[in-house]
């Protein structure tokens, strides 16, 4: 029925050609096999049952008569797809563009209005319809609004958020490391909310400094614990619509040494929320009744290092890590603590537990067909390089590949809601990306219509994949990048990619090596990224977490024990040995440029840590536990204790307006170089944040920079 008065509503259909889809710009809409794209301005949508017609729901005329400015970058939509919210003029909260304005319309009749008018312009955050479709809920500067769409009428829910009381969303750190920013739910009924109420009037300010954008410095303020300062306090909220009164919920242990790092409505009187202590280690389920405010202990794991509540390394926020079934009786949950990422079913009442994935290897838990008792999951049983996607029926605990051996290498999925349907994207080191939409069943191709197309990538290197074993017995997976002239006869000077911490891997059977290094390379480099122990690759418990209270100790030595053994190499010069990495990967540098002196000559680290101490509370306390008591560790993993043992080459590069890993980094460091007589070199960026993107200019020169260091002090060429 849905289904049929979706497509009733839109304003004009038309037969196309099925090879105008842009399937790279496929947007799925909620409960339906449709999917969206942008045309010129224009809301195209797509059935997937019928993809011989294309219907537009909004022309960019509906959008100009409605008063609409800017570009759509996203919509929201209602759950009978009968209206829709549409998001533009979005700016910069930390990360990402996370405000911007919203316009409300009508499909049924096309009309539309702005809402939050009276609001400032670009300050709307996580607009939301309500399930009864009377009203939209969003944030603006730190308050929660809801707004009539009948009568118009804007009332505040909360009214005391200010730069230290964030109502509705979260500060820095949150977002940062917990992969938070929409900070409120709305009740199945549409009559209450559940919202978090960060308090950081505790937690302190690192001021960072604007010296160029006015006649006097401007001081920016960042909300930031740092590693060993207790998180800011947070709980959550029950707001009744119609009396804007709040109701607590009383989950157990204090606020500001606890993090709630995920919840959900279970029905209009109970929600699930998702709690970690403040190590990391202990991870809480309660069923919070949201009238008494009592939380109900539903499940509680314990690790000896830390438990992770999403995919670390997918990238994707707000995501809430429980996958209920068995009509909301139990829920599917991932862990990793019998030495394999594998997904349990357990009870919603907590009594039972049962190993769903009975597998030797990794599953990370994709999407779940509710028809067809489908769990789809990522995995390589073989090689940790790779991506492909599995599944387990829930009734027979059957598992079998789904991707096709045909798309080897790295394959990656965006999946419909009720996931019958993906967008499949495949590569490998010798493929360049290729795009389909598939059918989940069978993995049947369904656009584009034409035989796959599987182009090499277009590079001036060659990429080939190798392994090593270190001297301690460890396994290391590599990428090695060649110019196309490659004379094995002959010696080149080899250059690092590393980043080597727990958020990512380097060493990925995909088409491009790293940007700065891939224009070097066919100047005469060979190009060589590898992932050491505590990356989060798929090789096991083990492998992941052997880095906890080891961050700068055990991956700096797998990544010099493993670069011994590149240098045996016969085309290996020993004596032009670079390396280079960003953020994490630029603390490693640092430490490996610090700590194995003799192997790496020349060294470009960007916006590195270069003392734990320095970094936000929850990514430092979650892979090196609190500062008091590890003291002697802290200082071990950090850069700054080994810059006096600096020989070669070294150049360091920040932004003075990174909110991530601060400027004082680079200060702390450099005094310690100047404190040793250590020469070295230094490029600062005024104002810019952590990727050094902002300003005229600014990507040519710090490219052209780090080009021209390398060609000085690592000299190109086979010899």
């Amino acid at each position: 029925m849905k289904k049929c008065l979706l497509f009733f509503l839109f304003v004009c259909t038309s037969v196309f050609a099925q090879q105008d889809i842009d399937i790279n710009d496929l947007n799925w809409l909620p409960n339906s096999h449709s999917f969206w794209v942008n045309k010129d301005n224009s809301v195209v949508v797509y059935n997937v049952d019928k993809l011989d017609k294309q219907s537009t729901i909004l022309s960019k005329s509906q959008l100009t008569a409605a008063g609409f400015t800017g570009e759509i970058e996203k919509l929201v939509w209602n759950d009978s797809k009968t209206k829709v919210l549409v998001y533009t003029n979005s700016k910069k909260v930390w990360r990402e563009n996370t405000k911007g304005d919203y316009w409300f319309f009508d499909l049924t009749t096309g009309k539309g209005k702005q809402l939050g008018k009276n609001l400032d312009a670009s300050s709307l955050m996580f607009a939301k319809f309500s399930s009864d479709n009377e009203n939209v809920a969003y944030v603006s500067k730190h308050n929660i609004y809801v707004e009539n769409l009948n009568t118009g009428k804007i009332t505040p829910l909360t009214t005391d958020g200010t730069d230290k009381i964030i109502n509705g969303t979260f500060d820095w750190v949150y977002e940062e490391e917990l992969a938070a920013r929409d900070g409120f739910r709305w009740s199945p009924d549409g009559k209450s909310i559940a919202f978090w109420r960060v308090d950081a009037t505790s937690t302190k300010f690192h001021f960072m400094i604007n010296n160029t954008d006015s006649l006097y410095p401007v001081i920016v303020p960042v909300e930031y614990p740092k590693a060993g300062e207790k998180p800011s306090s947070v709980k959550i909220g029950i707001v009744n619509i119609d009396s804007a009164q709040t109701n607590w919920l009383n989950i157990p242990g204090e606020p500001d040494n606890n993090y709630l790092v995920r919840m959900k409505w279970l029905n209009n009187e109970s929600v699930m929320v998702i709690q970690l202590n403040r190590n990391q280690n202990q991870v809480t389920m309660y069923d919070c009744n949201t009238k008494s405010g009592s939380a109900r202990v539903i499940y509680k794991e314990e690790s000896t290092s830390w438990i992770d509540v999403f995919d670390i390394s997918a990238g994707e926020y707000d995501t809430f890590p429980c996958q209920f079934v068995d009509n909301g009786k139990a829920f599917l949950w991932s862990s990793d603590a019998d030495g394999w990422m594998h997904i349990y079913k357990i009870s919603l009442d907590g009594k039972s537990k049962e190993l769903i994935t009975k597998t030797n290897f990794d599953a990370y838990f994709k999407a779940y067909n509710e028809k067809t008792k489908t769990i789809y999951f990522i995995a390589s049983p073989t090689d940790a390089t790779q991506r492909y996607l599995y599944e387990t029926n829930l009734s027979s605990k059957k598992t079998k590949r789904v991707t096709p051996e045909a798309f080897e290498g790295t394959n990656a999925y965006v999946f419909s809601t009720d996931a019958s349907y993906a967008k499949h994207t495949n590569s490998n080191i010798k493929r360049d990306y290729n795009t389909r939409l598939v059918a989940l069943s069978g993995h049947k191709k369904i656009l584009p219509k034409e035989a796959d197309v599987f182009a090499n990538p277009k590079l001036n290197y060659s990429l080939e994949k190798f392994k090593v074993k270190t001297s301690d017995g460890i396994d290391i997976d590599g990428i090695m990048a060649k110019p196309l002239d490659f004379d094995p006869s002959k010696k080149y000077p080899v250059f690092f990619y590393v980043y080597g911490e727990p958020m990512a891997s380097v060493a990925n059977d995909e088409p491009y090596f790293n940007y700065f290094i891939a224009k070097l390379i066919p100047k005469g480099y060979i190009g060589i990224a590898m992932d050491n122990r505590g990356t989060p690759v798929m090789k096991g418990t083990e492998w992941r977490k052997s880095i906890y209270k080891n961050i700068g100790i055990i991956n700096t030595r797998d990544q010099a024990m493993a670069a011994k053994e590149v240098l045996k190499w016969n085309f290996i010069d020993s004596n032009r040995v670079a390396i280079h990495g960003w953020s994490g990967g630029g603390a490693v540098t640092l430490n490996l440029m610090f700590q194995y002196p003799d192997i790496y000559k020349t060294g470009i680290a960007i916006a590195a840590v270069t003392d734990q101490h320095f970094y936000d509370n929850i990514y430092t306390e979650r892979y090196m536990g609190l500062p008091e008591g590890n003291e002697a560790t802290y200082s071990k993993a950090s850069p700054v204790t080994h810059a006096k043992n600096l020989k070669g080459n070294l150049l360091y590069i920040h932004g003075t307006g990174d909110d991530n890993v601060h400027y004082k980094n680079a200060e702390v460091l450099i005094n310690e170089l100047v404190k040793y007589d250590k020469m070295f070199d230094l490029m600062i960026y005024p104002n810019r944040s952590h990727d050094i993107s902002e300003g005229e200019g600014t990507v040519k020169h710090l490219t052209d920079t780090f080009i021209r260091y390398i060609e000085k002090n690592c000299p190109p060429g086979a010899k």
